[in-house]
């Protein structure tokens, strides 16, 4: 059974989204048709839409939806129609990575996740005249009323979960507490530098708070987000706009450097600040998506011993990452809930000039 949805469509590179009543493909035996409650606005979506990553056009972005199933393919076991859910980024579930319990790195993570269509190449999406429109993209395409997931890739929440806040835990939240909890494995009493408190730096503060680091140190140039990362489990800050940032975490760690660190901006000044701010030996991990072109000094690495990794998607496995964000939720350890602002799904290049301003740390749109 075909279903229209309204859709927020980009046709081009640095062009607005326009809304627009799109078609959707009938669903496969192992996919679901979920109705969109609510999708969170990632950097990720801007970072496509300014062409920091390469995309096909016209394109259905969002990856960070959840909803109610409406749908459920024949081969599916699980689920059934009214249930929520979260959707989370897509993998095979048939390469040696994701066999072994890595999805984030499947081996076909960017084709999943990127190329706009099924696995197969086919599209989910249909413009009202009948010409192609790109979707699929993090195997959802959470911009529109209804997206279709393959089911493998969705995770079934609490009958009593908020559905309309819990979209962001399966890619922002994720990726920042997971990079703390999981990547770096950071160990109860470390000491870690989160740089970038936007919603990714944010979360990865309130994992190192989870993961029982006693020195948690905020770095931004915004002293309003440095205040809240304060609140949400920063035992320090550091405007580094306004000091040394590398002497003042120095002063911070008795002249040693923090153990961790954890960087959101990309951008290779705070990068290698980083690499000053670290102890010897220390592990960095880099979640931020770089412009084209961007490198850091190799002497940095090799020179100090130290452990640079590109972590994705926190090294989580959504299925048993999220039900644990929201166990922790629940015990008032995880209040991931005070990133989000709500915006009406209409509104949505309005949360894209708030996040880009600031004044929103996690823009939620939430459907009529």
């Amino acid at each position: 059974m075909t279903t229209t949805a309204h859709a927020a469509v980009l046709h081009d590179q640095d062009a607005p989204f326009t809304f627009e009543d799109v078609t959707l493909d009938d669903i496969r035996p192992s996919e679901m048709l979920v109705k969109v409650a609510a999708t969170g606005l990632c950097h990720t979506d801007l970072a496509v839409q300014h062409g920091d990553i390469p995309a096909p056009f016209p394109y259905v972005l969002g990856h960070e939806g959840a909803g109610i199933v409406e749908q459920v393919g024949d081969a599916v076991t699980g689920y059934a129609v009214g249930d929520k859910v979260a959707v989370s980024f897509a993998s095979c579930g048939h390469c040696a990575k994701c066999v072994s319990g890595q999805e984030a790195y499947c081996r076909n993570f960017m084709a999943l996740n990127f190329a706009g269509a099924r696995e197969d190449g086919s599209s989910t999406i249909t413009a009202a005249d009948g010409s192609a429109v790109h979707g699929s993209f993090f195997g959802q395409s959470s911009f529109a009323s209804h997206l279709i997931v393959e089911a493998r890739n969705a995770v079934k929440l609490p009958e009593d979960a908020d559905v309309e806040i819990a979209g962001p835990l399966g890619c922002g939240v994720q990726t920042g507490a997971g990079t703390v909890l999981n990547s770096l494995d950071v160990p109860a009493g470390a000491s870690i530098i989160v740089s970038g408190t936007g919603a990714v730096g944010l979360s990865a503060i309130m994992g190192a708070k989870v993961a029982g680091a006693t020195t948690i140190i905020a770095v931004d140039i915004l002293p309003e987000r440095l205040a809240f990362a304060e609140k949400l489990g920063a035992t320090h800050t550091v405007n580094s706009k306004e000091e040394d940032a590398v002497a003042r975490i120095h002063e911070i760690t008795g002249g040693i450097g923090a153990d961790y660190a954890v960087d959101t901006t990309a951008v290779p000044a705070v990068v290698e600040m980083l690499a000053a701010a670290t102890a010897f030996g220390a592990k960095i991990a880099l979640v931020g998506v770089p412009k084209p072109g961007v490198t850091i000094p190799l002497g940095s690495i090799s020179g100090a011993g130290k452990s640079y990794i590109g972590a994705i998607e926190g090294d989580a496995v959504p299925q048993t990452f999220i039900p644990e964000m929201l166990a922790l939720h629940a015990a008032g350890r995880f209040p991931f809930d005070e990133l989000i602002t709500k915006y009406a799904f209409a509104d949505i290049e309005q949360a894209i000039a708030d996040t880009q301003s600031g004044k929103a740390v996690k823009a939620v749109l939430v459907m009529p």
